[in-house]
């Protein structure tokens, strides 16, 4: 099914031990998309995991680390956890946290905490709540020279998009892209009678529509999205969007190099239990 909406999907709490953060999540051929709360003050351990991570707040302000680097993030600024960077977000103290959250597959969503080795195998969602319902801690023995953890050599990992998710319209048609190992991160803005229309899509691409209208089609679905929907087009499908009022929306993109490890290793599917 090409159209979504997180609420009307199962709320996950998927690493109690490393984070507060809960959400829904659609899972890509590539990727998993999701949505994540925090409750304002909490946030999470810093952790790591050998997939990438992209994120982008609609609501609230980051605290922030990724590597050494800490920043308060607000919405429009997107943020880039490369494979194994270390990093932690906490919502800040003033309000709650929303943002976009999206993982590659080449690994599940169970991370691991700064101070520990990967496990061989990732864990499943399942096995972490029962250990964690049994106070047992989920993860591996804490020995930080054994962690795969990375901390320099990150470069800039925060990219500000707009100045804020509320902010006039642009003039025209206008894109901004930052490619990662296995992901693309976009966020896209569009006029009025906007239309694109794309016979055969190169890659996966998920886009959360955050205000405007468009009526899309994928697949030959055809649906009018406003803002919170969630339009999911599989790698090779033939896809059109006309915009009828001003949009603004957020998208993610597979790269050839996850695409390649997972047509050759398959994806990881073990996040639910």
């Amino acid at each position: 099914m090409p159209f979504h909406r997180f609420e009307h999907l199962k709320v996950h709490h998927l690493n109690p031990h490393l984070s507060t953060g809960e959400g829904p999540v659609i899972e890509g051929a590539y990727m998993y998309f999701r949505i994540v709360t925090k409750k304002a003050g909490t946030g999470s351990a810093l952790h790591y995991h050998p997939n990438e991570l992209m994120a982008f707040p609609l609501a609230g302000k980051i605290n922030a680390v990724v590597g050494r680097e800490r920043r308060i993030v607000n919405p429009g600024t997107f943020v880039h956890m490369p494979p194994y960077a270390r990093h932690g977000f906490t919502a800040c103290e003033d309000g709650d946290l929303t943002y976009l959250y999206i993982k590659d597959r080449t690994w599940t969503l169970i991370g691991a905490h700064e101070q520990e080795a990967l496990p061989e195998k990732a864990r499943s969602a399942t096995e972490v709540a029962r250990d964690f319902a049994a106070g047992k801690y989920p993860g591996e023995k804490k020995d930080a020279a054994k962690s795969q953890a990375i901390l320099d050599g990150l470069g800039r990992c925060y990219y500000p998009m707009i100045d804020a998710i509320d902010a006039p319209p642009a003039s025209g048609h206008h894109e901004q892209w930052v490619e990662g190992t296995n992901l693309s991160f976009g966020f896209m803005e569009s006029p009025e009678n906007h239309v694109e229309h794309v016979t055969h899509a190169p890659h996966e691409f998920f886009f959360y529509v955050i205000s405007g209208v468009m009526d899309a089609e994928v697949a030959g679905e055809k649906k009018p999205v406003v803002a919170g929907d969630v339009v999911q087009i599989p790698r090779g499908a033939a896809y059109s969007l006309a915009i009828t009022r001003h949009a603004r929306y957020a998208g993610v993109k597979s790269t050839l190099a996850v695409e390649a490890h997972v047509d050759k290793n398959g994806a990881a599917d073990n996040w639910r239990g």
